[in-house]
């Protein structure tokens, strides 16, 4: 597991839950306790998190930078190579519904090649990529702007649901574990993302291998209801990953079709 992909699990562990220990958030990505305690020291040093007695708590809210324009950047080569895959498999002429994320913003940027489409976009930064493309006829689910993540979210996300029937649905998602099925870290993304599994004929879910084997704080689903799976491969290294692939026989077991990009 590369050093950008840890802090981006760590940070949003330790958002999720408020506070968390040094012995849990080794235990959740599987590394080893020191790695974790460099991996707090470099979120510290960012003003995103604030070292105590044994763990770190969160030290400012996602609206104040902690959220989504903090992972940005974070592993954008292997988002984009995951946006690329999961764009590879929207069907041109298709009605996808596209979700919140860092990794879904590289899937909008991919879509182009799809077209013609329509796409409806679960967040201001997803949809900002898609306006005015060429082919791609766009859709703003309507819903309020979590703040730092620009999620939409809340009753009227979930009563814009309630009307369009999609082929498609490309689902972010936070973890991936084989007993929780898929998970995320805050209860109103998780709320859209049942309303987007219920009107969609077909679900891709997409996550790079930091979040397999965690358990977000709500579910979203059991495993088998997303129909296909990408991800990039995890780390063998059994220093850094104790788990190691193995961790990728849950989406398989499950009867997901799983693509590594």
């Amino acid at each position: 597991m590369g050093v950008a992909d840890r802090l981006d699990l760590t940070l949003r562990l330790v958002q999720g839950s408020g506070q968390l220990s040094v012995s849990e958030l080794s235990r959740r990505p599987g590394v080893s306790e020191m790695t974790v305690r460099r991996d707090l020291d470099a979120l510290e040093r960012q003003g995103l998190v604030r070292r105590v007695r044994g763990g770190a708590i969160a030290d400012r809210p996602r609206e104040q930078g902690g959220g989504f324009a903090a992972r940005e950047q974070w592993q954008s080569a292997t988002k984009d190579r995951l946006g690329a895959a999961v764009a590879a498999m929207v069907e041109p002429g298709s009605r996808v519904l596209l979700d919140a994320g860092t990794t879904t913003v590289h899937v909008a940027e991919h879509l182009a090649a799809r077209a013609p489409l329509t796409a409806a976009a679960l967040s201001l930064q997803t949809a900002l990529r898609l306006a005015d493309r060429p082919g791609t006829d766009l859709l703003v689910v309507g819903g309020r702007s979590r703040p730092g993540e620009r999620s939409l979210v809340g009753p009227l996300a979930l009563r814009t649901l309630e009307s369009p029937s999609l082929d498609c649905f490309v689902m972010s998602i936070g973890g991936v574990h084989a007993e929780h099925g898929w998970s995320e870290f805050s209860l109103d993304d998780a709320a859209v993302k049942r309303a987007g599994l219920a009107q969609s004929a077909r679900t891709v879910a997409v996550a790079d291998a930091t979040k397999l084997g965690v358990r977000a704080f709500s579910q979203v689903a059991p495993l088998d209801a997303a129909d296909h799976f990408v991800t990039d491969a995890a780390d063998d290294d059994p220093q850094t990953h104790p788990s190691g692939p193995a961790t990728l026989k849950a989406p398989w077991q499950s009867g997901v079709e799983t693509h590594l990009a």
